[in-house]
């Protein structure tokens, strides 16, 4: 195994359930190709599918109207959990991934790293945000599974710096979106030409703030209500790098500019794999990394936003188009999560699943139209921390391991890269369950300290997605079965955080 980290049961049989990637000689069915798209903040409301008023997203639009339609589609509340969440289908606070900043930890196994002792070629394009992408790093892409990177330790704008395969920093002139999927379009043809299946993982960096736009994209988006000029929101400069106020409306014409061009390079990446005869056989997934930031929130019908566990925190879009496998479009409104993509990829891929707790579900029964309830609860925790007691905790990774490379727009503490860190947790204790938690089952989502002083919160999001109606009164027997199922999970959550996964299996010499 190339790519192995430690020994994994040798790999099943897996029998297609599909006719994905038949062929008129009759030789086996090839395994599909799979590519995973991500946007940054990226709120479910605003593509055009699900019925925004103002934002042009044409081949998102194609693809849900083709493929499988995730109505109910969720990720964690910010992007670095996120994107731990769908490398290791694992909750990110069982391995202190608790924030944005926070690394993942070297000893995690990755569907990268699955796949490719899969035989798949493997690579990654645009953001990564769970460490530094540098060569050093133990937890860089390549550390996590990807044979090929062109990355950025965090997000990025236009003319952005990206490294590849742990180099220098290097600047790439343009728009970064069509950036990213030009680049992956000529990893997908070397894969190609060297007939092996590919796993692409394109990250982008928009739309998260600070905004821009290339002048055509900004043009669209002229005719945006006036009324948004008598609001006032928070975000970068792209100019200092600090904190501005600026009118919401011209916010919004740049983000949803942001947006358009992202839909727009997804347009270029599926026209690309339908010249390379690569469409039909090939998995296209898309997803939000969390949901719509305050700099970008007008009228919603959801509540919330980013950084927290209702609707308009953690409710993404989410479509997966693959033409062999989902010849008919269908829309689904079972519950499912990013955590979710490993085992479901694993399933496609005919790889082995690593013996440690998931927190995801492999979702090719409802792929194939068979699955019309989850049953398995989809639970979310936002981990507080304690600062007094990290500061005499032991890092898990040397410091100058976890120093960023790569530039970008924003500041923090006067930097403008972004720097990691992950610590050892020495015991678990009463306060590391605080903190705001959620659970979602079939039928009903239970919210705990979701907003300050507001306590235990009950919704029926079938009847009230809004979350307006709290039913914690009615239905006590309810809350405190969920309130018990959450409280169990968490102490799992915290063996884990403690190392006892890895203590726990066969590990390869490093």
């Amino acid at each position: 195994m190339k790519n192995a980290r430690y020994i994994l049961p040798a790999l099943g049989l897996f029998v297609f359930v599909s006719s994905a990637g038949s062929s008129a000689n009759g030789k086996e069915p090839s395994r599909p190709n799979i590519i995973l798209l991500m946007g940054d903040d990226h709120g479910w409301e605003e593509v055009g599918y699900n019925g925004h008023p103002y934002v042009k997203t044409p081949y998102l639009d194609e693809m849900a109207a083709s493929g499988l339609r995730l109505d109910n589609f969720y990720a964690q509340p910010v992007c670095s959990p996120t994107r731990g969440n769908v490398l290791t289908g694992r909750h990110p606070n069982r391995y202190g991934t608790f924030t944005p900043g926070r690394s993942v930890r070297p000893e995690e196994v990755t569907v990268a790293h699955l796949l490719s002792d899969a035989g798949y070629a493997t690579g990654h394009f645009g953001k990564w945000h769970v460490g530094p992408v540098k060569k050093r790093s133990p937890t860089n892409p390549g550390a996590m599974g990807f044979d090929e990177w062109l990355s950025h330790d965090n997000f990025f704008e236009m003319d952005p710096f990206l490294s590849r395969n742990g180099g220098p920093p290097k600047k790439f002139y343009g728009e970064s979106s069509e950036i990213l999927i030009d680049e992956a379009i000529n990893y997908i043809e070397k894969k190609k030409q060297a007939d092996a299946p590919f796993f692409t993982v394109i990250w982008f960096g928009s739309p998260h703030e600070p905004y821009s736009g290339i002048e055509t994209d900004l043009l669209l988006y002229q005719d945006l209500p006036e009324k948004y000029n008598d609001v006032t929101v928070s975000l970068t400069s792209n100019e200092t790098g600090e904190r501005v106020k600026r009118p919401l409306r011209d916010v919004l014409i740049e983000r949803y500019a942001e947006i358009t061009a992202m839909d727009r390079s997804i347009g270029k990446l599926r026209n690309a794999l339908k010249t390379l005869d690569l469409r039909d056989n090939t998995v296209l997934w898309y997803c939000g990394d969390n949901g719509i930031p305050p700099s970008g929130l007008r009228e919603s019908r959801f509540r919330g936003c980013k950084g927290q566990l209702y609707e308009n925190g953690i409710r993404v879009p989410g479509i997966i188009e693959w033409p062999a496998g989902i010849p008919e479009p269908r829309v689904s409104s079972v519950n499912a999560v990013t955590s979710d993509i490993l085992p479901t990829l694993c399933q496609l891929a005919g790889a082995t699943t690593p013996d440690v707790p998931l927190d995801g579900i492999n979702l090719m029964p409802l792929v194939n139209g068979t699955m019309h309830e989850r049953g398995e609860p989809i639970k979310f925790w936002y981990f507080r921390g304690h600062q007094e007691s990290e500061k005499s905790a032991r890092p898990y990774i040397a410091p100058e391991l976890q120093r960023g490379t790569t530039p970008l727009v924003k500041k923090m503490g006067g930097l403008l890269t972004r720097n990691f860190k992950n610590f050892h947790h020495p015991e678990i204790r009463e306060q590391d369950f605080v903190g705001a938690k959620a659970i979602l089952t079939d039928d009903y989502k239970l919210v705990i300290d979701g907003e300050k002083g507001v306590g235990v919160e009950l919704f029926d999001l079938k009847k009230d997605p809004s979350e307006k109606n709290n039913l914690a009164s009615d239905h006590p027997e309810i809350v405190k079965r969920l309130s018990r199922e959450l409280r169990d999970w968490q102490g799992g959550v915290l063996k884990s955080l403690m190392g006892q996964d890895y203590t726990s299996r066969s590990l390869n010499s490093q």
